[in-house]
């Protein structure tokens, strides 16, 4: 996408991380562009053509905004026809964003905007090992740093094919380094990463799941894994749970309003289930506990996170 946002935009493809920071880039271009302009999103499902409409109106008080309708494949046949219309004759101070997810559903409309000659960013899921490399390598580029491809290979072989985790250990490893990566950097910090992650406990201590939560935990640790991640991930995941637990809506909707990743917000909201406003904060209290404890070299860090796993566990029965 060029540095001026595009009257319309088409971000095509499945993979939410790529279509996520192709959304946020057209905002923020709106933003530097003019620092009052508005954001709005919304769901193509429950959309009509008249809120389209009142949407890409022109403001009363002037000025550029942005429109982003998402899962452009769920618009009704009124939608779609609108969004078609609209696409040939946008208006001057709108950028209209649609998000879709490149299917057959909603091919028709898919097909029409680009016909249409709207721009295009394409957000398809990267599936061959060689796309998830190059994924990695431009990935440290753009953060300043530099990546060798057998670099990026073991980064791929450590953490697995999720880019939005790739992503966060590319901003993590140039981050605590000088940003040259290599096998031995790569290996030092993700042994035995592939395997298991401070994340998988953290998922199971907050379903409680107290025999998998210490199974996972202890097989970390056997193979080197740094107990601070898992204590970083524990509190990450009681402190997410916090604060979705009670939101209702689309992940989509509250994403810009809780500042989330709508992936994120899925997987808390299906996790928040069965937990309690004080069940949460003696949650928190055991994670807090566990991170001091951990990062302030207690004397058995593995000990202090059994000890808060089996906490949290229990404050969610």
């Amino acid at each position: 996408m060029s540095a001026t946002p595009p009257p319309v935009l088409l971000v095509l493809g499945d993979e939410e991380l790529l279509a996520a920071r192709a959304v946020a880039a057209v905002g923020a271009a709106v933003k530097k562009a003019e620092p009052g302009a508005e954001v709005r999103e919304c769901e193509a499902s429950s959309l009509t053509a008249g809120e389209l409409a009142t949407l890409t109106s022109p403001s009363l008080f002037g000025g550029r905004q942005a429109v982003v309708v998402r899962n452009a494949q769920d618009a009704k046949k009124d939608l779609a026809a609108a969004l078609l219309a609209y696409a040939a004759a946008p208006a001057p101070d709108v950028c209209l964003v649609l998000t879709h997810a490149g299917g057959n559903k909603g091919k028709a409309l898919a097909d029409g905007l680009q016909k249409a000659g709207v721009e295009v960013t394409r957000a398809a899921k990267i599936t061959k090992p060689r796309e998830r490399v190059a994924f990695v390598r431009d990935e440290v580029r753009s953060l300043g740093g530099r990546c060798p491809e057998d670099a990026a290979d073991a980064l791929v072989g450590a953490i697995g094919n999720d880019l939005r985790e790739l992503a966060s250990a590319c901003a993590q490893l140039v981050a605590d380094t000088d940003g040259r990566l290599t096998v031995e950097v790569v290996n030092r910090y993700y042994q035995g990463r592939a395997e298991v992650s401070g994340f998988t406990v953290a998922d199971a201590a907050m379903v409680g799941d107290v025999p998998g939560a210490l199974e996972a935990l202890r097989w970390a640790l056997s193979i080197g894994v740094d107990p601070v991640p898992i204590a970083d991930a524990l509190a990450d995941g009681v402190r997410t749970v916090s604060r979705v637990a009670g939101t209702r809506g689309n992940p989509y909707q509250l994403a810009s309003k809780l500042g989330m990743p709508a992936w994120k917000i899925e997987r808390a909201q299906r996790m928040a289930r069965g937990w309690s406003p004080d069940g949460l904060a003696v949650a928190m209290h055991a994670a807090a506990t566990a991170n001091a404890e951990v990062k302030g070299g207690a004397e058995d860090r593995g000990y202090a996170l059994e000890r808060a796993i089996l906490t949290v566990a229990r404050a969610r029965r």
